[in-house]
């Protein structure tokens, strides 16, 4: 059987009568008392959720819901911490609190290796990473990026108001990734429908998740198909011809583990481009600094990364069991808030300001434990490309109107909407 009708079966396999897991019922809807209800799905949540984080640390530490079918939220850096640290009582099978849990069959692999992975598969999927994105590696994609975010700006030509998020942070880890994987730019679009039905569509019927999904598997089968017809020298093109354990890669775990690097990779950066380009906007001193000290910015961008870190995971209790004064339950959900962890004033001091000079800054934006990003070479240069193009060709720059800036609700919080003054 040739290469590419064997992709086809096995990807169509992968997806035929594939199991739903456990259901639960819609989740969203006003939350009565963040301690028992949380849902972080909620608008209020999205806006601004660290208010709501700081008053559950002082009063309940780890929050619950019925929601989700169950689940905590752990809002203090050592909880959260502990829980990432612990692959023996919790499972990364799924890091999407969503209404329905993959079956437990999906483990260790999970969907999306090597991050939805438990040991000992976790070393081996994540091991095959680890070339691609070294800071050497990552040093080559610089250039083009940087002249991108320039092409980028060069496209405001005569526009008193741009939208930060939409016509320039969601575009750079796009066409980085694009240019990674070997997939034409030019798909970003379809990028971004990918990212929002696979991360902002948990409230979604699981049918209707699964049916979503399949788009972007098949949008992968496409690209593979391709890349086995004509290789190249992309991540594709190595993942295809990856070997684990002496055996080439299962063919959920080569679309898994694309999905994972499309997603992860465009999401995450999206928004922390964006969410640093908001506080900028929104601090004109801490702009005015950085134009004034540009050797302060890849300290800066670290306290960026800090306070305004875009990324929750979740995790699923693998037995009943007592922890932490708490009496958790099998598949119970939890929700790891890197960025909650990153406003503890016991981790941190002045933890609820930005302070773009802080010298000492072990956050955890990237997360914590066997699953901290792999990416993480390549996200920090992206943001600090992007924010270096963008304070040298627009170091003058405004919120046009607070009101109209929106936040994406779910696991990766970043702006939306980001409409900014530029002349």
């Amino acid at each position: 059987m040739a290469a590419d009708d064997r992709f086809t079966r096995d990807f169509r396999e992968m997806h035929k009568d594939r199991p739903l897991g456990t259901r639960n019922e819609i989740v969203t809807g006003p939350v009565a008392d963040w301690a028992t209800d949380f849902s972080h799905l909620e608008p209020e949540w999205a806006a601004g959720p660290y208010p709501i984080q700081d008053d559950l640390r002082r009063r309940c530490p780890i929050a619950h819901t019925r929601r989700f079918g169950g689940g905590w939220l752990p809002t203090r850096y050592e909880d959260v911490a502990a829980i990432a640290y612990d692959t023996e009582h919790f499972s990364s099978r799924s890091i999407i609190m969503s209404n329905f849990r993959p079956p437990r069959e999906l483990a260790p692999m999970g969907g999306t290796p090597p991050i939805s992975s438990d040991p000992p598969f976790h070393h081996g999927a994540r091991k095959l990473l680890l070339p691609a994105f070294t800071k050497t590696a990552v040093a080559k994609q610089e250039p083009t990026t940087r002249a991108f975010c320039h092409s980028l700006i060069d496209a405001f030509d005569g526009q008193d108001v741009v939208d930060a998020a939409h016509d320039y942070a969601q575009h750079i880890p796009m066409r980085v990734i694009a240019d990674m994987l070997g997939f034409p730019p030019e798909d970003g679009p379809q990028f971004r429908e990918f990212v929002e039905n696979a991360l902002e569509g948990v409230n979604l019927p699981p049918e209707e998740r699964i049916a979503r999904m399949s788009k972007l598997f098949d949008y992968l089968l496409a690209q593979i198909r391709d890349h086995v017809q004509n290789p190249r020298d992309d991540l594709t093109t190595y993942l295809i011809n990856a070997e684990l354990n002496g055996q080439k890669l299962d063919p959920s775990h080569l679309a898994g583990t694309m999905a994972l690097l499309l997603i992860a990779g465009i999401d995450t950066t999206w928004s922390a481009i964006g969410a640093s380009l908001w506080h900028l906007a929104n601090t004109p001193d801490d702009r005015e600094r950085l134009v004034a000290e540009p050797g302060l910015l890849s300290t800066a961008m670290e306290e960026f990364l800090r306070a305004y870190a875009p990324v929750t995971m979740a995790r699923l209790v693998k037995e009943d069991m007592h922890w932490h004064g708490i009496d958790m339950k099998a598949d119970d959900w939890v929700l790891l808030s890197f960025p909650a962890a990153n406003r503890d004033p016991v981790q941190f001091e002045r933890a609820g300001q930005v302070v773009i000079d802080r010298e000492v800054n072990r956050h955890a934006a990237f997360g914590l434990g066997i699953h901290r990003c792999v990416g993480s070479h390549l996200a920090r240069m992206e943001l600090r490309v992007a924010l270096e193009v963008w304070l040298e060709r627009i170091p003058m720059f405004t919120l046009e109107d607070p009101s109209a800036v929106t936040w994406a609700a779910g696991q990766v919080r970043g702006p939306r909407t980001l409409p900014v003054r530029i002349r």
